[in-house]
């Protein structure tokens, strides 16, 4: 991924309001990240651990998703969850089932998509081996450069559903 500034991402969001968008908490060290190696930019809200936010290209665009993270959502501490995107297995809270109100008509009603990602929202850097889920164990043939292409190819599908009715996504 190529960096990205702040105006940038603040008017990528596509699922909230341009205020809310203006009162994201973005990443602290914005242009230290490790850019290269991001398929997609992710953080948690550190002032709102409920939040996530998502940027990536999607059908030639920056989009930017706004998240919530399901409080429901019961785990065992001893079981293990698969991201949905990386497919990086977790111990205990390690995914969460994220939630983006959909664009446009259908998201002001109050319509949501939900995924299972990794907690921190780093599937880039798991993909990679950069970054390791407590278990540390990979049981798959694929190398980096298949798992990388899977893992956009799995944000590409949640991103679709995001989309799903809205004209844009056309």
């Amino acid at each position: 991924m190529d960096p990205i500034g702040e105006k940038e991402i603040r008017g990528s969001f596509v699922n909230c309001s341009k205020g809310e968008a203006r009162r994201i908490n973005l990443p602290r060290a914005l242009p230290e990240l490790p850019w290269a190696d991001l398929d997609f930019l992710g953080w948690r809200d550190p002032g709102a651990p409920d939040r996530g936010y998502l940027v990536a290209g999607h059908r030639g665009e920056l989009v930017g998703i706004s998240l919530r993270v399901a409080q429901e959502v019961r785990r065992s501490f001893t079981k293990s969850t698969v991201c949905s995107v990386c497919v990086t297995p977790h111990p205990g809270t390690g995914v969460s089932l994220f939630v983006a109100p959909r664009v446009g008509a259908a998201g002001r009603q109050g319509n949501t998509v939900g995924t299972y990602m990794c907690a921190d929202l780093a599937c880039s850097l798991y993909v990679r081996d950069i970054k390791r889920s407590e278990p540390g164990v990979r049981f798959e043939t694929l190398t980096t450069e298949e798992r990388i292409t899977r893992a956009v190819a799995n944000l590409e599908g949640f991103l679709d559903k995001v989309f799903d009715g809205d004209l844009r996504s056309a």
